[in-house]
């Protein structure tokens, strides 16, 4: 029977009730029995524009005018900026309420770290986020490269790879959720309605017989050096319910194109991205290779001496590729229209002490559809919605609280299992 548990992230624990109301509640037990020594965050850009790689070909597939976008193509977009200042505004009141850190900190030697993916969008959600979190100090994010490179440690890429494992992901892949066609089927209504929310059929696209979507021709690469990928029309399909759920939070308003959408239909288009996201980085077998760079990472900033604060920035492939490498339950989300990591979302990880173990509690965290659409102001009376991540086969105590050992065991298992894939040997030249 499942435990009755109090999860903590501050003052904050919100319950998703048949009202989906959050509430604020917090254990005096539980304030009295532990410290809050340490937080890890690895969280989500915010809002970008669509993405431009395919020549946005998402553009060309409706007769009607996108949203002006506020920054260029793949981009942090200015509603993004002022959300992540936001929410370094709510972190910022509860480490100072937890103790963790003083109020307007200017954190000194290694207390505090900002590293960041050198994407544009990665880069400045960490910079806006340091803004609202230590405002008082000229927080340096670290980055590796020039603007737009990709930093491997947030690549999501296979840097080992033979046949037989190329096989054992393709099976994990055709296994979930009865195979990609079976599931791609299985959202072909979500397809249906955005084809007419957009007007496909009298789109510039259609001069060339592109009137609808499509995906028997799906195939998956996956190579060493690489992201996994797919090809075929169903990419086609996940970047139009990208620019569309973008659009959304961008125009405040829940009509596309003059039809009127309820929130069900949102999470739907949504779904699409999901099948997509979800096929390429969240079997297992391709997580504990896509993930290893931070899993190691993560690992090593929940022991590292000294450390109090630690803002890691990527992308939702790096949270779901995190999640299947280390079999984390990430909730079906509430309030939002992205199922499971949705857009400026952050893994919590919050490290705990009762005086003689170290405990780690999982979170959630992000801004639902109203915060976002709105720009609301948050506060631990408005907070944002933080819900629980189980992970499985491991047992949470009475407060809801995983030992760190276990945790660090469980990082351990999943980098034992990328150490243990062979590599093939280089092509000859």
């Amino acid at each position: 029977m499942r435990q009755t548990r109090h999860w903590m992230l501050a003052a904050i624990l919100v319950l998703c009730g048949a009202n989906g109301q959050a509430q604020t509640k917090r254990s005096d037990d539980f304030r009295a029995k532990y410290e809050l020594k340490e937080v890890v965050v690895m969280s989500r850009h915010n809002i970008r524009s669509p993405l431009v790689s395919g020549g946005a070909a998402y553009m060309r597939v409706t007769p009607y005018e996108w949203f002006k976008w506020t920054s260029p193509g793949s981009q942090l977009s200015l509603r993004g900026g002022a959300l992540e200042t936001e929410m370094g505004q709510f972190f910022r009141k509860w480490v100072v309420a937890e103790g963790l850190l003083p109020d307007n900190c200017r954190p000194v030697g290694s207390q505090v770290l900002f590293y960041a993916n050198s994407r544009q969008r990665t880069f400045a959600t960490a910079k806006y986020f340091s803004a609202g979190f230590l405002p008082f100090a000229n927080v340096e994010i670290q980055h590796k490269y020039y603007e737009d490179k990709m930093d491997p440690v947030f690549t999501p890429q296979f840097t080992k790879m033979n046949e037989q494992y190329r096989q054992q992901v393709m099976a994990e892949i055709n296994a979930m959720h009865g195979g990609p066609q079976a599931w791609m089927q299985r959202v072909q209504p979500t397809l249906t309605l955005m084809e007419e929310v957009i007007d496909m059929a009298h789109s510039p696209a259609a001069g060339n017989d592109t009137t609808h979507f499509w995906y028997d021709d799906t195939q998956f690469k996956l190579e060493k050096g690489d992201e996994p990928r797919m090809k075929g029309g169903y990419t086609l399909a996940n970047s139009v319910a990208d620019a569309l759920v973008l659009q959304c939070y961008e125009s405040e308003s829940m009509a596309a194109f003059g039809h009127e959408l309820s929130e069900e239909q949102w999470r739907k288009i949504c779904g699409v991205k999901e099948v997509y996201d979800g096929l390429l980085f969240t079997t297992h077998s391709a997580a504990v290779n896509l993930a290893y760079p931070l899993v190691s990472r993560i690992r090593e900033e929940l022991h590292h001496e000294g450390r109090k604060f630690t803002f890691l920035c990527g992308h939702d492939s790096n949270l779901a590729s995190i999640g299947a490498a280390l079999r984390l339950h990430y909730p079906v989300t509430a309030h939002a229209l992205e199922l499971r990591t949705p857009i400026g979302s952050k893994l919590v990880f919050e490290k705990w002490s009762d005086g003689t173990e170290e405990f780690v509690a999982l979170n959630l965290v992000y801004q639902n559809l109203s915060q976002l659409q709105n720009r609301t102001l948050l506060s631990p009376d408005v907070p944002p919605m933080v819900m629980p991540v189980a992970i499985d086969g491991l047992n949470p105590n009475a407060d809801g609280l995983y030992r760190l050992d276990d945790l660090d065991a469980r990082m351990a298992e999943a980098m034992a299992e990328y150490e243990a894939i062979e590599d093939e040997p280089a092509a000859a030249e």
